[in-house]
């Protein structure tokens, strides 16, 4: 099943609007972008696996006195409307995957009887706590990841590293113009850094009307 998927980080009301509970500064300024990228991929038949945040009140990462490392204000509680995706990335027909694990090839049967998108919730920052998330990508397989959401420095950062880890021989893609991180001059570093790594750093543009995804499904063949 190897191809192009997108990754779609956390883009939930909570972090994506200024009233939202943890809003990510100017992350509404990144929505139209967004949209275009998840319009492609729906649009090219790119399947798109995001991320969500769903907590409740006894999560570990949940706290009214934050350390803003690993603990956190609340934030996309379970059945709030600020837990819900933005209506700009919503999802087509996705298979929910809950972090506790799953027996492997149960998995399997069903991500290859799926047609559509997949979700992971997920109690704590980093993805990879969902325990199926590696199973997952063995089945995917995919060949290239492209990359968005928020935030930078946080969940992204858990996000891409994760996969540098796991995965050293799946090109990586982060869409610059549609990531936003809390604090800007980290966020700027880690993607410097993340391009040293050798991360192709991307614009929209680039993904949408320059032909990128073609070109790597012909480098792909």
């Amino acid at each position: 099943m190897g191809r192009v998927i997108f990754w779609d980080v956390d883009t939930q009301y909570d972090f994506m609007h200024a009233d939202g509970k943890l809003y990510v500064p100017e992350a509404e300024r990144i929505i139209p972008n967004l949209k275009r990228l998840s319009d492609y991929a729906h649009g090219h038949a790119i399947c798109v696996v995001a991320s969500a945040d769903d907590h409740v009140a006894s999560h570990p990462e949940i706290s009214e006195t934050p350390d803003w490392r690993s603990t956190f204000p609340p934030h996309c509680m379970r059945g709030t409307a600020g837990q819900k995706k933005i209506p700009e990335t919503a999802l087509r027909d996705p298979l929910v995957i809950e972090p506790a694990r799953v027996d492997r090839p149960v998995l399997a049967d069903r991500l290859r009887a799926h047609k559509g998108d997949i979700l992971f919730h997920k109690h704590r920052f980093d993805v990879f706590t969902n325990e199926n998330v590696p199973a997952v990508l063995d089945v995917l397989n995919p060949d290239d990841i492209v990359l968005y959401g928020v935030a930078t420095d946080v969940c992204d950062k858990a996000a891409v590293e994760g996969l540098l880890e796991r995965r050293p021989h799946t090109r990586m893609f982060v869409v610059t113009d549609a990531v936003r991180g809390i604090d800007k001059d980290v966020s700027d570093q880690l993607l410097k850094d993340w391009g040293d790594e050798g991360v192709r750093l991307v614009k929209t543009k680039e993904v949408v009307e320059e032909g990128l995804v073609a070109d790597l499904a012909r480098a792909g063949a």
